[in-house]
């Protein structure tokens, strides 16, 4: 590797680490709930489990909307635009999407007693859904303020705060969920508020730090909105089809039994604390592909996808060997409960194959979602999960009584033909980009 090459590695790098503690923190937030609430009781965690499978399909293509600010911003900036005067467009863009997905997310919790869950946990989900619909504004402000700060590479404070979040998450779960002093012991109630309190203040925190930035006599530009919602709605559906994949299967085994859907609820926690590397990579990725693509430099993109994809898959090939080699020793970070640990311990040598499919698709769609390709990767997404993944998990699950393995298995196999059928995409776009370029 010579000096030049390894310069791209350590942009891409610089870039990424603050986006990793970043998602990190997202993904921590999340783990926090479920390390406490698990402490609590198994059926408290059944119950957030499936309140975050119905929430997160609902307001995940909102967040996926929002997506595209940087990479527009990025592509713009590329090509010599002006973008700062679009920030209060921002703004506004992002409350209004939180206020619609607030509503259909409190909605969502009257169709709970239809969906035929254990009867005893049902007040529980639904009273999780109701208070953690709130929080949809500090969510939503909070991401659409990270993606117009990412364009410009600034990434620290978001994903520093995002972190510091965690903390104090944390410390919110232990006090409402187990009880201090005056305040009582509420279990996922607890858990709801914690969530709902810190969600909050990160879009309070995240709107003061850009409040002096903002240009109130800028007008609104409808036509920016326009194209973020053009760009992001497939980016949207991507991760829509991805989570729908994901929650249906929580809410499947929930139906069969709480328990496993809380030891689904687990081993999502262990991969998605493992995705936080490839896709704060994919991001990195995603700004360095729309900015060369704008400026119409093919060797930089070129250089900027070869390093992103070596360094990927070599901690994905890390990740997947500590998950085979210490299987039991990751479960119990969670719990110790005998039940959870027989269902959960055969399942993890699937999850670890799983790692290494699931980096090439992500750096893939990151390379295309850089070239503005979204509707092709909400595309690619869809046939990997529901026209390839799902006929397998009838199989398995069906004919085979693999049940969660079975699903597991399933969503492997999407994987894998996503990440191969998009790198091919990858590398044909590159070549007529590189027709243009010369």
């Amino acid at each position: 590797m010579n000096k030049l090459t390894k310069q791209y590695f350590i942009d891409l790098l610089i870039l990424s680490i603050p986006l990793f503690i970043g998602n990190l923190g997202h993904t921590l937030i999340g783990a926090t709930d479920v390390l406490v609430v698990a402490k609590y009781s198994i059926d408290a965690l059944a119950a957030i489990s499936i309140a975050n499978s119905i929430l997160f399909t609902i307001f995940i293509l909102g967040i996926g909307i929002l997506c595209a600010i940087s990479i527009l911003l990025s592509n713009m900036r590329g090509s010599g635009e002006r973008t700062k005067k679009h920030l209060l467009s921002t703004l506004v863009f992002s409350s209004a999407t939180a206020i619609l997905f607030s509503g259909i997310c409190y909605a969502s919790k009257f169709f709970v007693p239809m969906m035929n869950f254990e009867a005893h946990i049902v007040p529980y989900i639904e009273q999780y859904i109701a208070i953690v619909s709130f929080s949809m504004l500090g969510m939503f402000l909070f991401e659409g303020i990270k993606q117009f700060l990412q364009s410009y590479e600034i990434v620290n404070f978001p994903n520093a705060l995002l972190l510091f979040s965690v903390i104090l998450n944390l410390i919110f779960d232990i006090v409402f969920v187990f009880g201090f002093g005056p305040i009582p012991s509420m279990g996922s109630q607890g858990a709801a508020i914690a969530t709902t309190l810190v969600r909050i203040l990160m879009g309070l925190v995240m709107f003061i730090y850009v409040f002096r930035f903002i240009d109130f006599k800028a007008k609104i530009d409808f036509g920016y909105m326009k194209q973020i919602i053009k760009i992001g709605t497939p980016i949207g559906l991507a991760l829509l089809f991805e989570f729908l994949a994901f929650n249906i299967i929580t809410i499947l085994v929930g139906r069969e039994s709480g328990l496993l859907a809380a030891v689904h609820n687990i081993l999502v926690t262990i991969s998605s604390a493992t995705f936080m590397f490839p896709l704060s990579l994919a991001t990195a990725t995603s700004v360095k592909v729309a900015y060369y693509y704008g400026a119409k430099k093919c060797d930089e993109i070129r250089n900027y996808i070869f390093a992103s994809t070596t360094m990927c898959m070599l901690i994905m090939i890390l990740i997947s060997l500590t998950l085979i080699i210490f299987p039991s020793q990751i479960i119990r970070l969670f719990t110790d409960d005998v039940n959870v640990m027989k269902i959960a311990l055969p399942i993890m040598s699937v999850v670890a194959a799983y790692q290494i499919f699931d980096g090439l698709q992500i750096i893939m769609g990151g390379t295309l979602k850089g070239f503005k390709m979204t509707k092709v990767v909400s595309a690619s997404v869809m046939t990997g999960y529901w026209l390839i993944g799902l006929p397998v998990a009838v199989v398995c699950v069906s004919y085979y009584n693999l049940s969660l393995k079975g699903y597991w298995i399933a969503l492997a196999i999407s994987l894998c033909s996503m990440g191969i059928g998009q790198a091919a995409l990858v590398k044909y776009k590159f070549k007529k980009i590189k027709e243009i370029c010369n």
